[in-house]
């Protein structure tokens, strides 16, 4: 399995958790908490990642990266947008310096 099916996968079980019992399922918790408290976990897991990085903790680093990626994913999923738009952005890029791509917004 390559990594873009992986993502496709956990996109498709995120989508489907959207609308499922809170009680029993972290994503339907969050969807039901809202998109602030969806970025909010954003946050949070970015912030366990640079400090995981600071700290020069591998392992850690690894587990907050699955972290980060996963409610990114619930956060996309929640704003209407797939891997598949992000890859598409990432392609668009690919090969610009980043310089001048961001001179460019």
């Amino acid at each position: 399995m390559d990594n873009a099916e992986i993502l496709s996968r956990l996109s498709k079980v995120i989508a489907a958790r959207k609308d499922a019992d809170a009680g029993k399922s972290y994503v339907a918790k969050l969807f039901q908490k809202g998109r602030k408290k969806i970025a909010q976990k954003v946050g949070e897991e970015g912030v366990e990642l640079a400090l995981a990085a600071v700290l020069d903790d591998q392992k850690d680093a690894i587990s907050e990266s699955a972290d980060l990626l996963f409610h990114m994913m619930i956060l996309w999923a929640d704003m209407g947008i797939s891997p598949d738009d992000i890859f598409a952005e990432l392609a668009r890029r690919e090969g610009v310096s980043g310089i001048d791509e961001k001179n460019a917004r």
